[in-house]
């Protein structure tokens, strides 16, 4: 049996430490008239998100190869809740953090941050995520030696972190029935890593990416690929069997039933997932089983109305 990144990532975990408590988060079963709906509740991860399993597996991945030191200075491009990740992380094991994140994000993740001790530098909210990467790649290639730069958008551990993982763990919580996997794209590691393993697992798997129905929109994370200007170099738009296309509006209002109807309280971008997935579900018939993510914990976004 899997028992998550403590296992599968080994070397440099200590038992009792946060980064020891990521993964395992629960399955749980969505209200819905149609076929069987599951969420993945990765908001239940000890730093509020499902890109702990990421930030953890590119950490672990930059000690063993060396390129992440003692004194060294992690460094990379967020919207949010990878930087939170890293902070988390970071201060368990010694490592200074240096966020680069466009200035419109959301005042309670930034103030999040800075309760680690976060350095955040804020981009020119104009060119999103990417002005981000490209800030936070000058400061590695102006001073190498003093900083890691995992480049979350082109590095191999963080949908491989899906892959050894949460993949394994939808399996066994679904006793091998899952049918359908809906989940959104950011730098695509969830997708890409978890629909890997499980097409290994069931070659007959469907696979769902969601997305914003326009590159103008207001679900902080997701990317609208088919306009994005840099596309993450992890992502492999071969793996899935269609998109999902999720208007803000719709996202938002699920996300409030959620809260209300189920007790959830999630992110805007966990609202497009379950949205998408019930349409989705809505077109299937028994025994189909579709299984989605809560991506991250509602309450950094309180203050965004």
């Amino acid at each position: 049996m899997q028992t998550g990144v403590l296992e599968t990532f080994g070397v440099g975990i200590t038992p009792g430490t946060v980064e020891a408590n990521i993964g395992h988060t629960p399955l749980l079963r969505l209200v819905s008239k149609d076929v069987e709906i599951f969420a993945k509740a990765e908001h239940l991860n000890p730093g509020g998100s499902v890109k702990d399993r990421a930030a953890l597996s590119m950490i672990l991945e930059g000690e063993r190869s060396g390129k992440l030191r003692p004194g060294m200075t992690i460094v990379d491009a967020t919207s949010g809740n990878t930087g939170i990740a890293y902070a988390m992380i970071g201060a368990s094991r010694g490592y200074r953090v240096k966020v680069c994140l466009p200035e419109n994000a959301g005042a309670q993740r930034k103030r999040i941050l800075r309760s680690y001790g976060v350095e955040i530098i804020e981009t020119d909210q104009m060119l999103s995520t990417d002005g981000a990467r490209q800030i936070a790649r000058e400061i590695f290639v102006r001073d190498p030696e003093n900083h890691f730069y995992p480049d979350q958008y082109n590095n191999d551990a963080n949908w491989l972190a899906h892959y050894e993982t949460t993949a394994n763990e939808i399996w066994e919580q679904t006793a091998g029935r899952i049918t359908h996997f809906v989940t959104g794209l950011g730098t695509s590691g969830t997708f890409t890593g978890t629909v890997r393993r499980l097409r290994e697992l069931n070659p007959s798997l469907k696979a769902f990416a969601v997305q914003p129905e326009s590159p103008l929109h207001g679900l902080e994370g997701l990317k609208h690929m088919a306009t994005a200007a840099r596309k993450p170099g992890i992502y492999d738009e071969s793996l899935a069997s269609g998109t999902l296309e999720v208007a803000t509006e719709d996202a938002l209002l699920m996300t409030g039933k959620l809260a209300r109807e189920e007790g959830l309280l999630v992110g805007p971008s966990s609202g497009a997932n379950v949205f998408a997935a019930r349409k989705l579900a809505g077109s299937l018939q028994r025994p189909a089983v579709v299984v989605t993510v809560l991506c991250d914990g509602g309450e950094r976004y309180l203050d965004e109305g």
